[in-house]
């Protein structure tokens, strides 16, 4: 099984030059470019969806997806979809079409989800698909709702049980209380089955390192991407093929026409996190006469 995490920054570019992100381009919708990269404030569901459909994945966890894009997504990949509304989703559809019309300016108000995608042979178990709050109110104050969805996916009466996270921004503790409550949760609800929790963490492990001790040690979820990253994908009783790694910024990149030349099209100010794991063997017993 290879799972794919990516935080799509709810569908809109990120060139690395951030003079290209100017009031002209955010206001006007003015396309910005420097030469090699280009910054468009547009709608990016086609080039998204064909990256994330190209991708050789099995499950696919995505964070900031814009609530429409789940059936467009879904039909694009040819996989089967988990979805849980997240955070500013009270106003839709209305800041839906403002995004459509302006989506720079409008931004994380359009309302956001977390999307599992799951392609065949692999298929979600009915009824599997359920969310946790991670940051109720009062703690959460006036920060953003945060939720995880989870899934039991299988294959050949094989289960897996899938997590998808999105976690806060702001103070280290809080964030650390919620990605603690998300494990916990999903350890939990998985039982014995093995146990795949990825997203992004809003957390690095250089600055909290005790945390994904504790992960590991307590509920055996390891290993993180890397000590300054915060897109992680972690498992429990699962054999490590390729270890979670991010994707070199070219390979979300595209290239697009313009005005008689190519430019470079960034897309989300995240990199993508893979990582393949398998079902670890069983050891049969010994027989007597061994």
């Amino acid at each position: 099984m290879t799972v794919l995490s990516w935080n799509l920054f709810h569908g809109r570019d990120a060139p690395p030059d951030p003079h290209l992100f100017t009031r002209r381009s955010r206001w006007l919708r003015s396309t910005e470019e420097n030469g090699a990269h280009i910054q468009v404030n547009r709608r990016l569901l086609d080039e998204f969806a064909s990256l994330i459909a190209a991708a050789q994945w099995t499950v696919c966890l995505l964070q900031e997806v814009p609530p429409t894009w789940m059936g467009p997504l879904a039909a694009r990949t040819e996989a089967e979809p988990c979805r849980v509304l997240t955070s500013r989703n009270q106003l839709w559809p209305l800041t839906g079409m403002l995004a459509r019309l302006n989506p720079d300016l409008v931004g994380s108000d359009e309302g956001g989800s977390n999307l599992t995608l799951v392609r065949a042979p692999w298929r979600i178990v009915e009824g599997s698909c359920r969310s946790l709050l991670l940051n109720p109110f009062p703690e959460r104050g006036l920060r953003e709702r945060r939720r995880m969805s989870f899934a039991r996916v299988e294959e050949g009466g094989a289960q897996i049980c899938v997590a998808n996270l999105h976690a806060s921004t702001g103070p280290p503790a809080q964030t650390e209380r919620e990605l603690r409550r998300a494990a916990r949760t999903a350890a939990a609800w998985a039982g014995g089955a093995p146990l795949v929790l990825g997203g992004d963490f809003n957390l690095r492990p250089r600055s909290s390192p005790r945390l994904f001790e504790e992960l590991e040690q307590e509920l055996a979820l390891a290993p993180p991407t890397a000590p300054d990253a915060i897109d992680h994908v972690l498992v429990r009783a699962l054999e490590i093929v390729s270890a979670p790694e991010g994707w070199p910024a070219a390979r979300r990149e595209r290239e697009i026409a313009w005005r008689g030349g190519k430019r470079r099209l960034r897309l989300s100010d995240h990199a993508p996190v893979e990582a393949t794991f398998r079902a670890r063997p069983s050891i049969e017993p010994a027989s007597p006469d061994t």
